[in-house]
């Protein structure tokens, strides 16, 4: 017979407050179109993307971290010191180690919480919600910020015609915290390895070191390859997470998809058969594709426009390189 005292940590989860950062550079298609042959109609047209937003060199991952997270704390209505945990979601954060998790965990002011990364590309949110979520219930800590922030313009290829104008910069927290009653569903999540060469980095690291490439590694993709997987494969994860939270489209009141593509967005409202009354996030079109950043991102975005209110149920999926995905559905802060 074990020894091991059980755990004391609350029955359920929620998220408790959210916020955002958005670079103060906006670029507009026409930027992009200075190094592709393309135009403003086909961008907006394969894509839904209008404008996106670029960090300043001041703008690190650590300090749009930091102004996210203050945001979300604030809306949570606690201090930085009751956070026990920071995990953060980031694929452009440069330095392999220590993890930038820890330099956001001390600059906010938090008491030694634990801290870390995590690379999960674009369903890293629902990542660390996931871990969030079983650190609380698990009793390991009382409160976990979950951040995602992406610096994408780092790793664009402004000459490649299939990726230049889809990535942005920016990012998205929320504080999860104890709950009373279910608020965060159970996640369906997993991977496809044996699809990992459709959304990769050109080279790696290693090779630009060593001189054997010119070319600065960068993000690219297999554009209809990752259409066709997120459009039929990602509408069957999101009804799997509906049927595990026991509800059914009609209980939604919002989707809130990875903000990947707009045309991917539509594709999946339309096979899932979402009513008209669910708001359908499409934070994409000024945002563009900032990757583990784009759900707290447009979750916050469409609190702070009316669009959604605080106890809304809310269905969130991403999905990318990998191949990743993660969808739960969960009680809006």
């Amino acid at each position: 017979m074990s020894k091991i005292k059980p755990s004391k940590g609350a029955p359920y989860a929620r998220i408790l407050g959210v916020g955002g950062y958005r670079p103060t550079r906006v670029v507009p298609n026409e930027v992009i179109l200075e190094t592709i042959d393309s135009s403003d109609e086909w961008i907006r047209s394969r894509s839904g993307i209008e404008t996106r937003h670029w960090a300043s060199d001041e703008e690190t991952v650590a300090a749009m971290s930091i102004e996210a997270s203050g945001k979300a704390i604030a809306d949570a209505g606690i201090s930085a010191e009751q956070i026990g945990g920071v995990i953060v979601s980031t694929v452009s954060h440069f330095k392999q180690t220590p993890a930038v998790a820890t330099e956001i965990a001390d600059k906010l002011g938090t008491n030694k919480a634990a801290a870390f990364d995590i690379s999960a590309g674009c369903a890293g949110f629902g990542y660390g919600l996931t871990l969030a979520k079983g650190m609380i219930v698990e009793g390991s800590a009382e409160y976990v910020l979950v951040i995602g922030v992406e610096r994408l313009s780092d790793l664009t290829d402004l000459e490649d015609r299939a990726t230049a104008f889809l990535f942005g910069d920016g990012a998205g927290a929320v504080v999860v915290g104890p709950s009373m009653e279910p608020a965060i569903g159970p996640t369906v999540w997993g991977s496809e390895g044996d699809k990992s060469e459709t959304i990769k980095q050109t080279v790696p690291w290693t090779d630009y070191r060593e001189g054997s490439v010119a070319k600065f590694p960068a993000i690219t993709q297999e554009g209809q390859a990752v259409f066709r997987w997120a459009v039929f494969e990602m509408a069957k994860v999101a009804q799997q997470a509906l049927d595990a939270a026991g509800i059914t489209p009609d209980d939604l009141d919002v989707f809130i998809p990875h903000q990947a593509n707009e045309r991917i967005i539509d594709s999946m409202v339309k096979t899932l058969k979402l009513p008209e009354h669910v708001t359908v996030a499409r934070d994409v079109r000024t945002t563009g594709n900032t990757s583990a950043a784009s759900i707290p991102l447009a979750m916050e975005r469409l609190l702070a426009t009316g669009e959604a209110k605080s106890g809304d149920t809310a269905l969130v999926i991403g999905f990318g390189a990998g191949l990743v995905y993660a969808a739960t559905v969960v009680t809006l802060p």
